[in-house]
């Protein structure tokens, strides 16, 4: 299973959606539609980055023109979404320390989550 593949900028989370290449003969830096694989020499931008960009003092930026397609999902996306449907249907088992200790009361938690029951 391939993973998505996430902007090249440092520190940046984000999913690419762009492609940056430099024809470095032409003086060019080329901002365009995500390539179908990552290359040496290219870096793959999040949208935010990709519309941000700005040439090197001398150098043409050409630039993709419209709206920049997310990719399409990957097995991994799928994964991420069967484990989380997963997490959130199993039952919560509660902790004596988050028992309200009315009788017939319960507090559930699950990582910093907590599940309180209504009223009656």
């Amino acid at each position: 299973m391939r993973s998505p593949r996430r902007c090249s900028r440092n520190g940046c989370p984000r999913q690419a959606v762009a492609t940056l290449t430099y024809v470095y003969g032409d003086s060019t830096a080329v901002v365009g539609p995500l390539a179908a694989f990552a290359e040496p020499h290219t870096y793959d931008l999040c949208e935010p980055h990709a519309r941000s960009l700005t040439a090197p003092r001398g150098w043409e930026l050409v630039r993709h023109d419209g709206d920049f397609a997310p990719p399409p999902p990957t097995t991994d996306d799928l994964v991420a979404l069967a484990e989380a449907v997963r997490e959130a249907a199993r039952p919560l088992t509660p902790r004596p320390d988050d028992n309200d200790h009315t009788p017939g009361h319960q507090t559930g938690r699950r990582g910093h989550l907590r599940v309180i029951p209504p009223s009656h």
